[in-house]
């Protein structure tokens, strides 16, 4: 039997300021990710040092400066050290324009590896929105970051949690602005690029199902017109490519017929949509996944828990099932 090479994931550190680092160190020394991969975290390393005494895992915290340098010793952490965080003014579990500096610093770092082929995918901890725009950075999260590093404009956000799947025409916009952008040109974009990316998951065959966008997929036009007029020309147009395409089916039941087997990935027109049926049930350990990017990168589908930054208590599930599914899509797990 031929052994499979182990991935290298490039894990960025996120907002110092918050649970990050805590818990990077508590999913790294978890049985599930133990030998699963080789992992990099690019952050600083006084940070990282920090986190596995507040957790309580005596980790030994290598600096390196190139990937090449790296050992993957099992009770060591790597650690690609910009050296960017005064740990003397750190102050965890506040908003800082300094954390949010140093979160965009890491993910640009581990981009420009991912794109040099020196790591096989990235995994990003959480970044404060505020604290990013504080910085001067006019970015409404890392999707928007990375498809500015990778010089790419159609991108797709893709929640995971289990057979669960939801990828979304429409994120970070107003609910009256996402309206407007449900076109047929960029539904089909979204199924060309969710059933590209269920593959690399391990699906042979992509079973898709697009959400309507009004109540009950519009009743047969009654309570709205995109269905007939963007909606189904899109699905249409999927099929007519191939893929296994169904709806538009109504958003209220969708979701939980995608849940319990019935399709592989459910397209959901705007944010809530997709974001809220995905944490009502799997709240603790979902993905987010970017597609249309020229890496792989999953992340936490969960933010910069202030609330628990520097007591070690924060969960670590989200991360480990992030670092899993990355190490899936490379194909070597």
């Amino acid at each position: 039997m031929v052994q499979r090479r182990k991935p290298i994931l490039g894990i960025t550190m996120g907002d110092p300021t918050g649970a990050g680092a805590e818990i990077i160190v508590k999913a790294l020394f978890s049985q599930e990710i133990t030998g699963l991969c080789r992992a990099v975290i690019i952050g600083d390393a006084a940070v990282m040092r920090a986190a596995a005494r507040i957790v309580n895992i005596p980790a030994e915290i290598r600096i390196i400066k190139n990937v090449d340098e790296a050992e993957f010793a099992s009770d060591a952490i790597e650690v690609f050290d910009l050296g960017n965080v005064n740990m003397g003014t750190l102050v965890r579990g506040r908003v800082d324009a300094m954390g949010g500096k140093a979160a965009y610093a890491y993910v640009e770092a581990a981009t420009e590896l991912a794109l040099a082929r020196q790591i096989d995918a990235v995994v990003t901890a959480p970044l404060n929105k505020e604290a990013l725009n504080r910085a001067g950075y006019a970015y409404s999260g890392h999707t928007e970051i990375l498809a500015h590093l990778c010089h790419v404009s159609d991108v797709v956000m893709m929640l995971v949690a289990g057979k669960l799947r939801i990828a979304h025409v429409t994120t970070h916009v107003s609910l009256r602005r996402a309206c407007d952008m449900v076109t047929k040109e960029r539904i089909l974009r979204v199924l060309e690029l969710s059933d590209e990316g269920v593959r690399r998951m391990g699906v042979a065959e992509p079973r898709l199902v697009v959400a309507g966008l009004n109540p009950h997929a519009s009743e047969g036009g009654l309570f709205g017109t995109e269905e007939k007029e963007q909606i189904l020309p899109a699905i249409e147009a999927a099929r007519a490519k191939g893929l296994n395409a169904a709806g538009p089916l109504p958003p209220d039941t969708v979701f939980l017929r995608t849940m319990r087997g019935e399709f592989d990935v459910a397209i959901a027109m705007y944010h809530d949509q997709g974001h809220i049926p995905m944490k009502m049930v799997s709240f603790d350990e979902g993905v987010n996944v970017t597609l249309g990017l020229p890496i792989i990168r999953t992340s936490v589908d969960h933010g910069t828990v202030f609330g628990k930054a520097g007591r070690g208590t924060a969960r670590p599930r989200s991360m480990i099932e992030s670092i899993k599914l990355a190490a899936l899509m490379c194909g070597c797990s």
